[in-house]
């Protein structure tokens, strides 16, 4: 049976993301979806605004791709181990193109997608209180509580135009399941128009249905579903492969220079195909050294009345 939302890594960032578009870009350090960024920069999209909580390395990728205008988010860092030297000259007006900036903490960034997810006009919070950010940051408001008075915090939704999100597997329906960190996958999927979900594999339907509390993602809120083994890596994908701590204190050093920057573009994603001429290019051994050790989860009953 043909299943209409089962498309190739090409298909779905074309059919889905344009110039000019909004994109959320989710997966706390764990399930990056490092490999639609990589064909996001392929297709050369342009003039985008990007949504991402921890601004690592591949928000530096498609910035460095001239795919960005925009960046919202509410970190900006190499997980611990260097710096993202192409943002911070977008930043400092140093690079080709300048970068439009909007910071907010991870709470303020969260209920955004919990109030875009929720259909709310706005979100309240109180963690702003003491901080500088609302002095910076002209979205994030006061208002009056109607029941007591008091002066809380609030920040507006995040609808964006796209969101893309990696899993572990999802049938050919688009059901999704994941397991490990599990982050705010949801709410981005459901704050958004359309959603793009790249796994590592799709399985049978059944497959899906037995362990039927992992399935983070319904059919109903997906699009587009993509099976793209090793999506996303550098980052780590819980049971298939570990993350990639060499390349991570590696991107310092590729990042700093604009032009080693343009030529790692260009012989990792411009001359390759799609991911799967990456997946190749790093070669088995390279893969190998990722492995997951097996360490099931013990089984659970479903049971329940007789029918």
């Amino acid at each position: 049976m043909t299943h209409a939302k089962l498309m190739t890594l090409s298909e779905a960032i074309a059919a889905f993301v344009h110039d000019g578009c909004s994109v959320s870009l989710e997966g706390f350090t764990h399930i990056i979806p490092y490999a639609a960024a990589h064909e996001i920069i392929r297709q050369q999209k342009r003039n985008l605004t990007v949504y991402r909580m921890t601004a690592d390395i591949v928000v530096d990728q498609l910035i460095a791709g001239d795919c960005v205008d925009e960046l919202v988010s509410s970190f900006i860092g190499n997980s611990s181990v260097g710096s993202l030297h192409e943002l911070r000259r977008r930043i400092e007006g140093k690079g080709p193109r300048p970068l439009r900036y909007r910071e907010y903490s991870h709470g303020g960034m969260i209920a955004r997608y919990l109030a875009g997810a929720s259909g709310l006009p706005f979100y309240p919070l109180l963690s702003y209180a003491g901080s500088d950010l609302p002095k910076i940051n002209d979205e994030i408001r006061v208002i009056e509580s109607p029941y007591d008075g008091q002066k809380i915090y609030v920040v507006p939704p995040i609808n964006a135009d796209v969101a893309i999100v990696h899993a572990q597997r999802a049938d050919a329906k688009g059901n999704v399941q994941i397991w490990g960190l599990t982050g705010i996958q949801q709410e981005v999927a459901y704050s958004a128009e359309k959603v793009i979900v790249t796994v590592e594999e799709i399985v049978d339907e059944d497959v899906i249905t037995s362990d039927p509390n992992r399935t983070l993602l319904p059919s109903h809120v997906v699009d587009a579903v993509v099976e793209v083994p090793k999506g996303a890596h550098p980052s780590f994908v819980q049971g298939y492969y570990d993350r990639d701590g060499a390349f991570y204190r590696q991107w310092n050093d590729i990042s700093k220079d604009p032009q080693t920057l343009q030529d790692w573009l260009e012989e990792w994603i411009h001359e390759l195909t799609d991911h799967s001429d990456y997946v190749a290019k790093q070669g088995p051994q390279f893969w190998d050294q990722l492995a997951s050790p097996y360490v099931p989860s013990l089984p659970v009953n479903y049971g329940s009345r007789q029918s």
